[in-house]
């Protein structure tokens, strides 16, 4: 599911706001694993969270003979079958680009029509019984009580400190069951965590019945992105669904099309991590086949000729979220990152805000509230630049004072940004005190020194659809 634009865009649980921070993690390999939870798990069982690293680089060079190492998403003789690049990311094997379309071309297309992303490496849960909420009360700063029926928010999963553990899209389904999504490369940290929370939520409790978690590995997972998206998906919806009335943040039961036949029923989202209007469809499946066939048969159905339509890679999604201002766990925020100091203050529910509110109490909160209360005493936040003409400003690349010349932080995206004509944009952790926008600062790529200036994030204004 993804984080700033959207950010200001998703839900503030009563208020919609939903993107989701496809954003990737720490690279770990796929393990196919579903938990229910109805009881503690004995101590002699549990599993503990791996030793964090440093974030991993993106690790996008084409792969060759490493490709049989890594996982594979239900599309993947797809995406072969379209002569797509495959790199490495997260542990899968994911298309990079497509021929007869460069990176560029890729992300203009999203901008100006549709484009079909694969995101079937995020990692889709379901959560359920008596205290799911209260456990997402506790493991998130939002206020999940207040989300209403069918919507959606994006939150973040905290550790005991307030740092951000992963961020995560979450939708009620029910009065007592969730659908949220995490990313691939958090996966085994994600899984050890949520087992470590339930087994603490529960010790002492009666716990049979009382909370259900699962891992759905064999649904895939799509992104139909970009200003044509809602009338593609329209012209393909049975029963007289009217997708006017699914607003940005919400969710819906859709059956597609398929020639004669009807889909199984899809969990569409009005989500995405592009900045665009658009869907993340959910596509139910047992096992691997049944997957692999139901996941190609939507993603043809979707592309339709190739006219309106087409596939886009990991190049594009990149570009096309830093425009839109969005995190990639991993690189922009991590473990050490509070919200405040990551830009997403905003998915604090303002209910929770108080010492000694009602409901539980969230994983850090002390800190998490001291640095919203005090915004000085964060050490850094991250903000966006506008860099000058010259070597594009990459992840790792100091941030330096133009007049000391003192290091005050560091560069965690960057590209020329294809949507503003090839300006550097980036964005980084500044020292608090640097971070003011229009303030002057230098950025050492390799051994050169370039110009850049603090702006406001989104770079580019975002096109959700929300009610009039």
């Amino acid at each position: 599911m993804s984080l700033q634009s959207a950010s200001r865009a998703l839900t503030r649980p009563s208020t919609l706001r939903t993107t989701r921070l496809a954003t990737q993690c720490l690279t770990s390999p796929f393990t196919a694993q579903s938990r229910a939870f109805s009881r503690v798990t004995p101590s002699s069982q549990r599993v503990t969270a791996p030793t964090t690293s440093s974030p991993s680089q993106r690790r996008w060079a084409s792969t060759t003979n490493k490709a049989e190492a890594l996982s594979k998403t239900p599309l993947y003789e797809a995406h072969q079958t379209a002569g797509a690049k495959m790199a490495p990311f997260a542990g899968f094997a994911m298309p990079l680009e497509y021929p007869g379309q460069s990176h560029q071309e890729s992300h203009h297309w999203t901008r100006n029509n549709a484009s079909l992303f694969d995101v079937s490496h995020m990692v889709q849960h379901r959560l359920s019984g008596p205290l799911a909420e209260t456990l997402l009360m506790t493991v998130t700063p939002s206020s999940i009580d207040a989300l209403a029926p069918q919507t959606s928010s994006l939150s973040v999963l905290l550790n005991e400190n307030g740092g951000i553990v992963d961020d995560t899209v979450i939708t009620r389904t029910g009065p007592d069951s969730f659908y949220f999504v995490t990313n691939a490369g958090c996966r085994d940290g994600d899984l050890a965590f949520f087992r470590a929370a339930i087994d603490k939520l529960l010790d002492g409790r009666a716990a049979e019945g009382q909370i259900k978690w699962e891992t759905l590995d064999h649904n895939g997972l799509l992104a139909l992105q970009g200003p044509k998206a809602a009338e593609v998906l329209q012209s393909l919806v049975a029963d007289g669904e009217d997708l006017s009335t699914l607003y940005f943040g919400q969710i819906r039961q859709v059956r597609l099309r398929l020639g004669s036949e009807l889909s199984a029923p899809l969990l569409v989202s009005r989500t995405g991590y592009t900045g665009e209007d658009g869907f993340e469809i959910s596509i139910p499946a047992t096992d691997a086949e049944s997957s692999r066939q139901a996941s190609t048969a939507i993603a043809n159905l979707l592309l339709g000729d190739g006219s309106v339509v087409r596939w886009a890679g990991l190049a594009a999604r990149d570009s096309l979220r830093l425009e839109a201002g969005m995190c990639l766990y991993g690189h922009d925020i991590n473990e050490t990152t509070t919200p405040a100091m990551g830009g997403l203050g905003w998915v604090v529910g303002k209910a929770r805000r108080a010492p000694d509110a009602a409901g539980p109490k969230f994983n850090g909160q002390s800190a998490v509230l001291a640095h919203l209360e005090k915004p000085g005493s964060m050490p850094e936040r991250r903000v966006g630049f506008l860099v000058d003409k010259g070597p594009v400003a990459r992840e790792g690349a100091p941030i330096l004072d133009v007049e000391s010349g003192e290091t005050i932080g560091k560069i965690t995206s960057g590209c020329p940004s294809p949507s503003l004509g090839g300006q550097n944009i980036a964005m980084g952790m500044i020292k608090t005190g640097s971070h003011k926008r229009g303030t002057k600062v230098a950025i050492k790529v390799r051994s050169k020194t370039v110009k850049a200036e603090v702006t406001k994030l989104p770079f580019i204004e975002s096109h959700f659809h929300r009610p009039s």
